[in-house]
């Protein structure tokens, strides 16, 4: 009872603190404390979290109470590299980070 999202445009480090207050917890529980959590890392999960319940819920016939967060991994993804112009005809870069975030469920 997996739910993978990849290449998501954000910052490894930024969603594994969010990913930190939902692992181990009762998986309704854990929508609940993504629902109310004000960073754009919470939103994404929610969406990965929603997809691994329905998952079980469709592929296992399991129920949503039953359920529970056995793991939350959030890998590096891809760098995508883009570049600012500068003055006098230089460039910097600019790495735009991307994450692989793998949601695993198991039933009590």
């Amino acid at each position: 009872m997996k739910a993978h999202l990849r290449r998501i445009r954000i910052s490894p480090k930024k969603a594994n603190v969010v990913a930190g207050l939902i692992r181990n917890k009762n998986a309704v529980e854990a929508l609940s404390i993504l629902k109310f959590t004000p960073k754009k890392a919470a939103q994404i999960l929610y969406k990965t979290l929603h997809s691994a319940i329905a998952n079980a819920e469709n592929n296992d016939n399991q129920k949503a109470e039953n359920l529970t967060v056995a793991s939350v991994i959030v890998n590096k993804g891809p760098v995508y590299k883009r570049h600012l112009p500068s003055s006098r005809g230089r460039a910097l870069p600019i790495s735009k980070p991307t994450s692989n975030i793998t949601i695993e469920l198991a039933s009590k």
